[in-house]
């Protein structure tokens, strides 16, 4: 049950960030809700004001430019659904509508996504490949940050009790390119996540083989938050067609060395650290196989792949 609470619909972002200066600890944002109202129908949260911040503009655009912006009060069915999203970042849309369920799409929202800096995010894990950005504003101004900072651990963020959350800015992968999601799991949240892109050389433009000239690889859902793995791009760069199974797994391996896994519901550490290695081999293959134009028939059972 619901604690009372006073609502407050500010109109602008700088309103918004006043209010949460104003009340303090006694304030929360409200956005999509469905993280929030959970916790609050708990206990384990009892904010007396909510902000409520769906009415501000700037925060439910999708904008282009060199950079692609996703307001934090977008919802994650909005991504889905954005062809904006599916011509600048095309896998993006894939995996949003891989997010919880309908219900959850419909009124979750990307920022209220990466401001709770819950483990399981499948949209966290991804856009460290998209080299995300996220815009945050305040009394004092406005700042960026990259994402893989913003994160510092499990719900806890870098983000001052009197900032908000504007904006997420991805930067889309190069032409030649081929990526692939892939998130595995028996329960409502994935166990892991891997999220690989592919930079072919001008190769494969020509008609030729082509070769993986950068990658970029993050690992999520089984530590404390989602990482890049530089060691297992560093292992696919330079990959030809012929040497790429072996690249995979020299980068499976290398996943499965650095991750911070843990034992809960979802697994043992030695679990998770065995399945970071399979899926990441799988992740690369089927990367590589849309770098050659096919799309792979073979299924994964709880498996999705985007």
């Amino acid at each position: 049950m619901l604690r009372p609470f006073t609502l407050h619909r500010p109109a602008t972002a700088e309103a918004a960030c006043a209010l949460l200066a104003e009340l303090g600890e006694d304030a929360a944002v409200y956005a999509g809700g469905t993280e929030l109202l959970l916790l609050m129908k708990l206990g384990l949260l009892r904010p007396r004001h909510l902000v409520d911040i769906k009415r501000i503009g700037e925060l439910s655009d999708i904008t282009d430019g060199p950079r692609l912006a996703i307001g934090a009060a977008v919802t994650h069915r909005t991504v889905e659904r954005s062809p904006l999203v599916q011509t600048r970042c095309p896998l993006v849309g894939s995996v949003a509508c891989h997010v919880a369920n309908v219900r959850v799409r419909n009124v979750g929202t990307v920022g209220g996504n990466l401001a709770f800096a819950d483990p399981h995010s499948d949209l966290a894990t991804l856009f460290l490949t998209l080299d995300a950005v996220v815009e945050l504003v305040s009394p004092r101004g406005r700042r960026e940050l990259p994402l893989a900072e913003f994160v510092r651990g499990p719900w806890e963020t870098t983000r001052s009790a009197d900032e908000l959350l504007v904006s997420v800015r991805l930067a889309p992968w190069p032409r030649e390119s081929a990526a692939a999601y892939v998130k595995f799991g028996v329960h409502e949240r994935p166990t892991l996540a891997v999220a690989v892109m592919l930079s072919l050389d001008v190769g494969r433009a020509a008609g030729g083989e082509g070769r993986i000239v950068g990658a970029r690889l993050a690992v999520g859902c089984v530590g404390p938050r989602p990482i890049r793995v530089p060691a297992a791009e560093a292992a696919l760069t330079g990959a030809s067609p012929a040497t790429v199974e072996e690249a995979a797994r020299a980068a499976g391996d290398a996943a499965a060395a650095v991750i911070d896994a843990a034992d809960d519901l979802y697994g043992s550490a030695d679990y998770k650290r065995d399945m970071v290695a399979v899926f990441v081999r799988r992740a690369v293959r089927i990367a590589a196989a849309r770098a050659r134009g096919v799309e792979p028939a073979e299924q994964f059972p709880h498996a999705v792949v985007a």
